[in-house]
């Protein structure tokens, strides 16, 4: 039996006003390979070795097996993984897993003789399985993406944004798991909340797109979701104020948080990743000295998504 791998970047969702819709893809990957086997056995190595799911129940094997339940395909497989993205830290982690997943799955049972899923049905899949598509989307097409639902079905477009963009992402030593940070939101939002989001989403997409990051940090403001979770980020203003000062165009909760990603901009990619790298080292030490993050991580943009291997 053949062994296929995929891997998957990690994705920061939300993107500030972009509640549940926007998704930019990272250049920082998890690693999945699965071949046919009798019995489903899981292999990890690096974030979540110590505690993730090791047969049937982890979250790889769960989208492997909803795949091939969907097929009537009585299938297992032996998995491994692969893990650089943290577990819980609003990265993108689970979708990764997911999506993995479902492209795993997609694979063997092409091999099986089973007709191959097409792309749609791959995202349609593992958004379900992820409960939003914001970050499947984002780290199955690469780039930046905007997702929404007709009738019920996920939908995507993808945009290709302007060169000279990188980032950095500033996780935290402890996790926010997306459905407690989700407990945090109000059920109902003022006209006036949701008008500002709607022109600040706005003025985001098309200066990512277009190339304007001098609107960045205007821009990534919201006021749908981060100032509700922020009850459970002791330190998020502080970490918002340490990558400003440290030369970051714009900073936002990355994805239900807890990390925190600033955008950084730059002549081309090249120069945006080298800014990124500046100020990453800049902003380390107050970084360090808050005792409750990991060190600050500069990022290039992932332009590609999803990559077979």
């Amino acid at each position: 039996m053949a062994r296929f791998g995929f891997a998957i970047p990690a994705t920061s969702a939300n993107l500030g006003p972009g509640f549940d819709s926007f998704g930019l893809a990272l250049d920082f990957y998890n690693k999945f390979e699965a071949e046919q086997s009798d019995t489903w056995t899981v292999h990890i190595e690096g974030e979540g070795k110590n505690y993730l799911y090791r047969d049937e129940r982890n979250q790889v094997a769960r989208a492997m097996k909803a795949t091939f339940d969907r097929a009537d395909a009585d299938l297992c497989a032996e998995i491994w993984c692969q893990n650089r993205i943290p577990t819980g830290n609003g990265l993108g982690s689970s979708s990764t897993a997911r999506l993995g997943g479902v492209l795993l799955a997609r694979e063997l049972l092409e091999e099986a003789g089973y007709e191959r899923l097409s792309d749609q049905e791959v995202f349609e899949i593992a958004s379900k399985l992820e409960g939003h598509a914001d970050n499947v989307a984002a780290g199955f097409f690469g780039g930046f993406t905007v997702c929404w639902a007709s009738d019920g079905t996920p939908q995507l477009a993808r945009f290709e944004p302007a060169t000279g963009l990188a980032a950095v992402v500033v996780p935290a030593t402890t996790e926010l798991l997306t459905d407690a940070a989700r407990e945090l939101l109000p059920k109902d939002v003022s006209h006036a909340d949701a008008s500002f989001n709607v022109a600040h989403a706005g003025l985001l997409a098309a200066s990512i797109v277009a190339g304007h990051p001098q609107h960045f940090s205007a821009a990534l403001k919201d006021k749908l979701h981060e100032p509700y979770r922020s009850a459970a980020i002791a330190d998020i203003e502080d970490i918002h104020t340490i990558l400003m000062d440290a030369g970051a165009d714009g900073v936002a909760l990355s994805g239900s948080g807890p990390t925190v990603i600033g955008l950084v901009a730059g002549a081309d990619d090249g120069a945006a990743y080298r800014r990124a790298v500046e100020v990453a080292t800049k902003a380390s030490d107050a970084v360090r000295k808050l005792g409750t993050r990991r060190e600050p991580l500069p990022l290039a943009i992932s332009r590609t998504g999803a990559k077979s291997f």
